[in-house]
């Protein structure tokens, strides 16, 4: 080194603190690749375990491992540059770097914590268990909003700022910002609320009664929840309504309920009984329809142009489309039972009594 810089009269490549400086980046690029090829070889091999921890542990570490290999590396080199020159600038090296390494741990939890999460969900999946994704989701967030706040602090402290004199301060001006903030408070405990009594869930079909909502939930964030109506348009609603509303939730309904009401012409007033009981039966003996819950066929009322019996009965499934198919079978076969006792359905009608006026003599 000292032949090359008296030849091409560079004088500095003679200095010591080069060589160190090298030798620092070629330990670095070194262990960056070596890190690098054995991290993706434990991808490989942990991709094939069961295990929903040590994939998403070895993912979560290649980014936030290199990038600190070259921050550690390059503080060193910087280190070494500044004790051959000296200078208040390099004083800042070492917090910097403390704050860095702070900032790839806090990177690595947050990662750790998605592949976690999605290892989860994807194992609950295959298994064909039911996964509750807005647990799942809150713990999520609330572990890294806490990594967050942890790493925050911890790099204050690392630039020696103190923490107590933060606290205060945000303590006193956390008053301020919850006045100013108060419908951005009111969704975020709206949020809490949501999470915590679990009304309803990512996937779910919910609608209120109080406001035009209705349709299937899928996102739910900490200020607002979207959620998807039938006509495919996303409905943003703020979770601060939530707590003002009542909510009702269908997916979670146990049975599905038929509820109708035929009619029957006066006429066939001698055949309404024998046409209940055969309805009756017919529901009692279909494959969809679950005798455990209510079941009423009756004669109801004397209507304005018919005789009316009513069939209140539910389903076994819940599923909207097979409910209707089943709800369609049932009543093509109340039809064809009326049929078969030779009565009709009614349909208004109305009945024109004329009077004739006796005619005088001529």
């Amino acid at each position: 080194m000292n032949e090359l810089a008296q030849e091409t009269g560079l004088t500095f490549l003679a200095e010591p603190w080069l060589t160190e400086v090298l030798a620092v980046i070629l330990a670095v690029v070194a262990v960056n690749v070596t890190a690098y090829y054995l991290l993706r070889y434990a991808e490989r091999v942990t991709a094939r375990t069961t295990n929903v921890w040590d994939d998403a542990l070895v993912r979560a570490t290649i980014k936030p491992l290199r990038v600190l290999v070259w921050l550690v590396g390059l503080t060193i080199a910087i280190d070494i540059v500044g004790r051959h020159f000296g200078g208040a600038l390099f004083e800042f090296v070492p917090p910097l770097r403390n704050v860095g390494v702070v900032a790839c741990l806090a990177w690595f939890m947050v990662l750790l914590i998605d592949n976690v999460t999605t290892n989860i969900v994807a194992e609950r999946e295959t298994d064909g268990e039911e996964v509750d994704r807005t647990t799942i989701d809150a713990l999520a967030k609330l572990t890294k909003l806490t990594t967050v706040v942890i790493a925050v602090l911890m790099a204050l402290q690392s630039l020696n700022i103190s923490i107590a004199g933060i606290l205060a301060a945000g303590g006193i001006g956390g008053i301020a910002v919850g006045f100013a903030a108060k419908d951005l408070l009111a969704n975020f405990f709206g949020g809490l609320t949501i999470y915590l009594d679990r009304p309803f869930s990512v996937g779910e079909w919910i609608r209120s009664p109080d406001k035009d909502i209705e349709g299937t939930v899928e996102h739910i964030s900490w200020r607002h929840t979207r959620i998807r109506r039938f006509n495919k348009n996303p409905l943003y609603v703020p979770n601060a309504l939530f707590t003002t509303i009542a909510v009702e939730n269908p997916s979670r309904m146990s049975n599905r309920r038929i509820k109708e009401t035929i009619g029957i012409r006066y006429q066939d007033v001698d055949k309404m009984a024998a046409i209940v009981a055969d309805v009756k039966a017919m529901l009692q003996a279909h494959p969809e329809i679950d005798t455990r819950q209510v079941l009423i066929v009756n004669f109801n009322q004397f209507a304005a142009s018919s005789l009316e019996f009513f069939i209140y009965t539910f389903t076994k499934t819940t599923a909207w489309v097979p409910y209707h198919e089943i709800k369609q079978d049932v009543l093509l076969k109340v039809a064809d039972i009326i049929a078969r006792h030779g009565a009709e359905i009614a349909y208004p009608t109305r009945t024109l009594h004329m009077e004739t006026a006796a005619r005088g003599s001529t």
